[in-house]
């Protein structure tokens, strides 16, 4: 077996990948103590972390069940989504964008894709080479993943109205942009995020358990975004079945989420909040 953990060269980080000792082929991947991605290899339809069962269920309904689809993935973390996707939309087309090259080489020797799976992976700053992707791409994503920390934090320049508006443009007709936002206390910077969403998109909504609604706790809020309207009929009933419940948070109810925020630009883009180390004592 390959080394299981790595400095990395651009951010310093320790990564780390632990096997589970209670579910074969199931491993964790830490960076800098936070736990980044969960893998089940034997079973990757199987979304161990709460905020990536709600991504899920946006691959599993952006599109009918099972057809191919296009998807880019900012952030690869150990490349939990796109297995997903290939478990789940066989024959799938996929882009990953990743800064740490030395990640990617930590993960891929000891979790490899199956046979046949069509994911390319681009190295770089995500805004940098988002920039640069081939205009093929314009139009023809249906599934873009905004999952980018250092650390535990997300970088302010991944942040911004201008951020998402070289995102916007990848997304096909009907194509969704999902992105996960760590918050504390307050929600100021889900807040803001929201807001910054429904400025650059025309339909807006998010997940989240109801404490972290109510400003109760550091955590995860998923927030989808189109240019056109939401397939999510089935999207509060699929969170409510899931082990650690959420409520999807949209129409009105979004607005009033949302009041007063500021919509955040490159001039105003700060990282978000560092969560307490305590936070992360009890893994998945």
């Amino acid at each position: 077996m390959p080394e299981l953990e790595r400095r990395l060269a651009v951010s310093g980080h320790l990564a780390r990948l632990e096997q589970s000792r209670t579910r074969p082929g199931s491993w964790t991947l830490t960076v800098d103590g936070t736990p980044q991605s969960h893998v089940d290899l034997e079973q990757p339809d199987w979304l161990g972390f709460e905020y990536v069962r709600r991504i899920g269920h946006a691959v599993d309904l952006v599109r009918e069940a099972g057809r191919p689809i296009t998807a880019l993935h900012l952030g690869g973390g150990a490349f939990t989504l796109p297995r997903y996707v290939i478990a789940t939309r066989p024959g799938s087309r996929q882009q990953v964008i990743e800064l740490e090259s030395d990640l990617v080489e930590l993960v891929r020797a000891n979790l490899p894709f199956p046979r046949g799976a069509q994911v390319r992976v681009r190295h770089g700053d995500a805004r940098e080479v988002l920039a640069k992707l081939p205009a093929g791409l314009d139009g023809a994503v249906d599934l873009a993943v905004v999952d980018i920390f250092s650390g535990a934090r997300t970088p302010a320049h991944v942040t911004s109205a201008e951020f998402h508006g070289l995102v916007s443009p990848r997304l096909a007709p009907g194509g969704i942009v999902a992105v996960n936002v760590a918050d504390g206390a307050g929600l100021a910077f889900a807040r803001s995020q929201a807001a910054t969403l429904a400025h650059v998109y025309a339909n807006v909504a998010i997940a989240a358990d109801t404490g972290m609604l109510k400003g109760r706790r550091f955590g995860n809020v998923v927030m989808y975004a189109s240019h056109d309207p939401l397939p999510f009929d089935g999207m509060p009933r699929r969170l409510a079945s899931d082990p650690a419940p959420a409520k999807l948070v949209e129409g009105d109810e979004l607005v009033r989420f949302i009041a007063g925020a500021p919509i955040v630009t490159d001039a105003t883009a700060v990282p978000s909040p560092p969560p307490a180390r305590s936070v992360f004592l009890s893994r998945p």
